[in-house]
């Protein structure tokens, strides 16, 4: 997950399952949105300690091991929900911050998740008519500019398509998950982590 947004609202969907430490959410992430490249831990550590400062998520005591454990205080929760069950703004989202939240929700919400992919469904249908109309209307289909709507049309395509089988998929069966109990590698020690004493 590249964009500091999209770790922070994965993060936070993932805490709606339960507390959680640093090492284990960076696992969770990595495991939920398989799309993205592997997020460097230490961007894990930074954005748990923004969204501390920002008052979503607090302390949630310790692992039997000492590690720090966070979870979301009921503003966090608010903003998660939110995430989960809202498309992004504007118009046709970008093409990764969708599939974050759709991969992530999928795992954590599957009716939310549903919900959403319906809308998307929406917004792509609208996307590739515009594209077709502007083909057409323009007379350019023989051009570059012709070649762009082309692109534009082929991506709603694809991106519908996509959005259908996973609505199938989301019906079939569950794909909600709890959080693993497997403990990664490794992880920060109690003296190692964003605000301990």
């Amino acid at each position: 997950m590249g964009s500091t947004v999209s770790v922070r609202d994965g993060l936070l969907a993932i805490l709606t399952l339960g507390p959680a430490y640093g090492l284990q959410l960076h696992a969770e992430l990595a495991a939920r949105s398989p799309h993205r490249g592997t997020v460097n831990p230490g961007q894990i550590y930074a954005t748990l300690e923004r969204l501390g400062r920002a008052g979503l998520i607090e302390s949630g005591g310790r692992t039997h091991d000492g590690l720090p454990l966070h979870r979301l205080t009921p503003e966090g929760r608010s903003t998660a929900d939110r995430w989960l069950r809202t498309p992004l703004a504007g118009g046709v989202p970008e093409w990764s911050e969708m599939l974050d939240q759709i991969l992530v929700g999928a795992t954590v919400d599957p009716v939310a998740t549903e919900r959403l992919t319906r809308d998307y469904r929406v917004r792509w249908s609208a996307e590739l008519d515009a594209a077709r109309e502007d083909a057409v209307d323009s007379g350019r289909e023989t051009t570059i500019a012709g070649w762009a709507s082309d692109a534009r049309a082929a991506h709603a395509r694809a991106a519908l398509e996509w959005l259908a089988a996973v609505s199938d998929r989301l019906t079939a069966g569950t794909t909600a998950r709890p959080l693993s109990t497997v403990k990664p590698r490794r992880g920060r020690r109690p003296h190692d982590e964003p605000g301990a004493s």
